[in-house]
């Protein structure tokens, strides 16, 4: 009987199921930056109290890394300000970032930055194995490259911290795995995006699609539904006659290996919406025609442009010809081109919809005929939902959108849009998108009470000047404004809203290179400089950079309009040789203004970077503050020995914004992207008359 009962006990211990090792999850503190962790996937646990403004997080749904990790997983909706346990991916550099409220937290629009990462819920996906410590690099530097060269700075060594915030696992419970390895892949954008494909053989009957038309808004012509308009009956509201139509049902695949640079399938977790959906439906935008012909078109108008068609019930169906008419017209002044402008339309009534991309068609002939077929989609004319379409699908490398040329968006309205405007124009101009508005018959004084958002105009256009916006009195004078309209978006130096944080400067750096330095530190600051440099899109046109080096004297290292690529500006800081002598900061500062400011270009803002150990053997106040009345905007970066009176004196107000200090020089790579942020913060904030 004992045998027995052994044998039985060992066979039941044979049979049991291995215990699934347990997860141990590390914690995150609130400012933590996904760019900071190395992992290119991991589970954490945020701590409650992440949901401050001091945690800046960029982007919306897919974030920039330098954005702190858990604020950015609030903004989502993943967790809130009591924490939870969130999964992130590190994905590839985006060419935008829109900013937007949600979840109580505000984020920024960024032009762009060199990495993303995605926030989920925190289940691990099946398959992959996760770190329960996470590591952290504080790389000092990065190699400034000039061709073949590269910059010999004392860069540190990367220094990696870890955190255990669960006991360590005995042998029993550890994971048999080990970290991922970070990869780095080069992908095509347009291999990131899911690829429609249509079903010809496949239509939907959409019942009731002419929605009803609030009394707030005007029905102008109602002859399409053999109804006669007059004066007396303009503002009838229409009423839903159960229109049908009949439209190809748009199949969204996603693309073989389309989630490579995630390394898993997206599918299985719960993604923002507006992350995913690309909107597009229209049959020219799902399978695009072969381009007939290539005209090489106008060169001396070189724009992307939208046109924003309004497909509302209110408009009408005779007046919605007179628009395709206007449309043609524009096509047809401008010069559609591969070299020249070239031009999409989106409709919109309820929701928007693409009719083509910009490089679907290549010359203005097969653009005109494209706009005759288009058909009238009916609903009401909700403006600011096409806006935001427009600034997250539209302008894509896939689209057809060149970078080089400004993004221009012209929107034509009868009467007033049914939804506000104001925010999401706001983040289209923050995406450097220039904002036309084309309206037709606007409200008169006794129909501006229904209008619901008063000024919608001035909130949405990208200056309130007057040159970007055009009020037509009736749409039969539409015409009269093709050559006006033309002109003014070829005008590519007064399309200002292509101009962004990172391409509309003039910085010039002022260099200590006083004897307290020393050579080693002095390389480790010419390092900190050209980090800042290569974040910025530098050329003649876009940003500029220039620097000066004191110490009882001054020299000009080189001018702005000396170097017009990133290369050879970082070739040249890397050249920079070491002085040594004297602090006269307020010297130098006046230095800067005649030698440097004084020749900057009327529309760039001026920008002063001083980097400086010790205290000033003159006085900086005075130069200082001529050099604030100036318009140039300073940041003072103090080491070491740096007085802090002096570095409050030289930045612009509020100096918590354009001052800064770090014990040693081994330290100031920390501010690079901190630097950045509050010059990106403070160009998005400026008044827009």
């Amino acid at each position: 009987l004992g045998v027995f009962l052994t044998c039985t006990y060992t066979a039941k211990e044979d049979t049991k199921k291995p215990k699934k090792p347990k997860l141990y999850v590390p914690q995150i503190d609130c400012d933590v930056k996904a760019g900071k962790i190395i992992n290119p996937e991991f589970i954490a646990k945020c701590p409650p109290g992440c949901q401050d403004v001091k945690y800046r997080v960029y982007g919306t749904d897919i974030y920039a890394s330098f954005s702190s990790v858990c604020n950015a997983a609030i903004h989502s909706g993943i967790i809130d300000n009591t924490g939870g346990k969130i999964l992130v991916q590190k994905v590839a550099g985006h060419s935008g970032y829109r900013g937007s409220f949600s979840n109580g937290v505000r984020s920024l629009s960024l032009p762009r930055w060199r990495e993303s990462f995605l926030v989920s819920e925190g289940k691990p996906r099946k398959g992959v194995a996760y770190p329960s410590t996470l590591e952290y690099s504080s790389s000092k530097s990065t190699a400034v490259k000039s061709g073949n060269d590269h910059v010999n700075v004392p860069t540190g060594d990367a220094v990696r911290k870890e955190y255990q915030t669960s006991p360590v696992p005995t042998p029993a419970t550890q994971m048999a795995t080990t970290t991922p390895t970070p990869t780095t892949t080069t992908t095509d954008p347009s291999t990131t995006v899911p690829q429609p494909t249509t079903t010809p053989a496949t239509t939907r009957t959409t019942a009731a699609a002419a929605k009803t038309r609030p009394g707030l808004h005007r029905v102008r012509d109602m002859a399409f539904r053999g109804i006669s308009t007059s004066a007396s009956n303009r503002n009838i509201v229409r009423h839903n006659t159960g229109v049908q139509r009949q439209e190809p049902v748009a199949t969204f695949q996603r693309a073989a290996g389309s989630s490579a640079h995630l390394g898993q399938p997206l599918s299985t977790h719960r993604w923002s919406p507006s992350f995913l959906f690309l909107g597009f439906s229209s049959k020219e935008e799902l399978n695009p025609k072969p381009l007939e012909s290539i005209s090489q078109g106008n060169q001396n108008c070189k724009v992307d442009l939208s046109f924003l068609m309004d497909g509302s019930w209110s408009i009408g169906k005779r007046r919605f010809q007179l628009q395709k008419r206007f449309l043609g017209n524009v096509a047809q002044a401008l010069g559609i081109g591969s070299a020249g402008p070239r031009m999409g339309i989106i409709q919109y009534g309820d929701d928007p919809s693409t009719e083509f991309n910009l490089q679907t068609y290549a010359n203005s002939k097969d653009l005109r005929n494209a706009i005759e077929k288009i058909q009238q989609k009916g609903g009401l004319s909700n403006v600011g939902k096409a806006l935001s379409f427009v600034n997250k699908n539209f302008f894509l490398d896939a689209n057809g959108n060149r970078g080089g040329a400004p993004n221009v968006v012209v929107v034509v309205v009868d009467g007033w849009p049914t939804d506000r405007v104001e925010e999401a124009s706001r983040l289209a101009r923050e995406s450097g998108i220039n904002i036309f508005f084309v309206t037709v018959e606007a409200a008169a004084q006794n129909e501006k009470q229904n209008v619901i958002e008063p000024n919608f105009v001035d909130k949405a256009v990208c200056r309130t000047n007057g040159f970007y916006s055009i009020n037509v009195p009736s749409w039969f004078s539409l015409h009269k404004v093709v050559q006006p309209l033309v002109k003014r978006v070829c005008d590519t130096d007064r399309l200002v809203c292509s101009k962004t944080c990172l391409n509309s400067a003039d910085i010039g750096f002022v260099i200590d290179g006083s004897s307290s330095v020393g050579t080693s530190n002095f390389r480790t600051v010419l390092q900190f400089v050209a980090n800042i440099s290569k974040e910025f899109e530098i050329s003649d046109t876009d940003t500029r950079v220039g620097a000066v080096q004191y110490t009882y004297e001054q020299r000009l290292e080189f001018s702005f309009d000396k170097y017009s690529t990133k290369e050879d500006v970082l070739s040249a800081i890397k050249r920079i040789s070491y002085w040594s002598g004297g602090t006269s900061t307020g010297a130098a500062i006046s230095y800067a203004s005649e030698q440097l400011f004084s020749k900057s270009k009327p529309n760039k803002r001026k920008i002063m970077i001083l980097i400086t150990d010790g205290r000033s053997y003159d006085d900086v106040s005075v130069p200082a503050m001529e050099a604030h009345r100036n318009g140039v905007i300073a940041y003072s970066i103090g080491v070491a020995w740096a007085a802090p009176d002096e570095l409050e004196a030289i930045a612009t107000d509020p100096h918590k914004e354009h001052s800064f200090f770090v014990d040693e020089f081994d330290n100031l790579y920390r501010y690079v992207n901190q630097l950045i942020q509050n010059i990106c913060t403070e160009f998005n904030s400026q008044p827009r008359n």
